[in-house]
């Protein structure tokens, strides 16, 4: 297994368990369950986590990837843009999630409102980590590149 297909492997999981982490976050808010939101914090962790490894592939996989071709360094360069700001705040996601957990289990009179505080900034997460999945779709798959016209539509 080389390095890009590692990233393959790992860069779904930091898009992904945010939107599972912000699901079951929003059901324990409203049903007021602390063990709930503890789960949803843990998958926060976790998508800081993988965070980091598709960040530690990324380079590898860029290396191996530039060597094809019909593959534009403009897509490398905006994808990698995109995921140096979506780590960042994914891992202040992670980190605040920590928080989030001790706030549970010391402090539940402030649970409910950190909740709601870091479902909001997992929300915002989400959308860089949408732009940061785009950008890098765009790498390989040109259907999806702005402008596309299919031999179809012509």
């Amino acid at each position: 297994m080389n390095g890009a297909h590692f990233h393959l492997i790992v860069n779904h999981f930091p898009i992904i368990l945010p939107l599972v982490g912000i699901l079951i976050l929003l059901t324990g808010i409203i049903a007021r369950s602390e063990v709930v939101k503890r789960v949803a914090y843990m998958l926060f962790v976790l998508g800081a986590v993988t965070a980091m490894m598709a960040m530690a592939s990324g380079e590898e996989a860029e290396e191996v990837v530039e060597s094809i071709s019909g593959i534009s360094e403009r897509y490398i360069e905006r994808h990698e843009e995109a995921a140096e700001l979506f780590a960042v705040l994914t891992y202040v996601l992670g980190a605040v999630s920590l928080v989030g957990l001790w706030i549970s289990f010391k402090k539940q009179s402030l649970s409910g409102f950190f909740a709601v505080i870091t479902l909001v900034f997992a929300a915002i997460v989400l959308f860089f980590a949408k732009q940061t999945g785009t950008t890098g779709g765009e790498i390989r798959h040109t259907e999806i590149r702005p402008g596309f016209v299919s031999e179809d539509q012509n």
